[in-house]
């Protein structure tokens, strides 16, 4: 084997592990349960918090990050007297996630290369999977506004991702578009979402 065909095979080797090596960019997956609100301009609101998030620590930046996106909806916190309350719930949950050791898997590699003389390789090899189920971990933020007066849910969303998302992240998510987010289930991109939803 020549050195320009061993450089060529180590260039499209490096270059097959780049690709292999390549993640797309983290995703949430957003559930808006309610139709588009009737929130008149300059609406007031207050947090409203369970019994279970008193002591719980980052709500309190949660729902800071909350007032902001709010804010940029037109919403206006107001804790005297509002009209609409607002909870905002960051939980992780545990879910399986298919087989703890991946999917049967058959490998083939060549090699060339010599020092001294010349030689190849020609190698196989196989994986099975030794079994039971992989869990990974998940976070989600729910979000639901309230109108005070009759006690009717206007707004309910919901994002989830994965563990390594923050619930800041998540939260920007569950109110993209808001108050026009439409309902149903769609996949969103995580990242710069602050210029992505402007």
């Amino acid at each position: 084997m020549t050195a320009l065909r061993r450089r060529h095979l180590f260039a499209m080797s490096v270059a097959a592990m780049l690709a292999g090596c390549a993640s797309t960019p983290p995703q949430a997956t957003v559930q808006v349960f309610t139709n588009q609100p009737q929130l008149p301009a300059g609406s007031t609101y207050r947090h409203e918090r369970l019994p279970s998030q008193a002591g719980q620590p980052g709500q309190d930046q949660l729902e800071a990050a909350a007032d902001a996106l709010l804010a940029r909806a037109g919403l206006r916190r107001d804790d005297t007297s509002p009209r609409l309350s607002v909870q905002v719930t960051a939980s992780q949950d545990r879910v399986a996630g298919g087989p703890a050791w991946g999917a049967p898997s058959v490998g083939l590699g060549i090699g060339g290369g010599s020092w001294g003389g010349s030689g190849v390789g020609v190698g196989i090899g196989l994986g099975f999977p030794i079994g039971g189920t992989g869990v990974r971990a998940s976070q989600r933020v729910d979000v639901q506004l309230r109108n005070l007066a009759s006690g009717q849910v206007v707004f309910q969303s919901r994002a989830s991702g994965s563990s390594g998302v923050s619930a800041v992240t998540l939260l920007d998510a569950a109110l993209r578009d808001f108050p026009n987010a439409p309902p149903g289930t769609r996949q969103l991109p995580l990242g710069n979402t602050a210029s992505a939803s402007r």
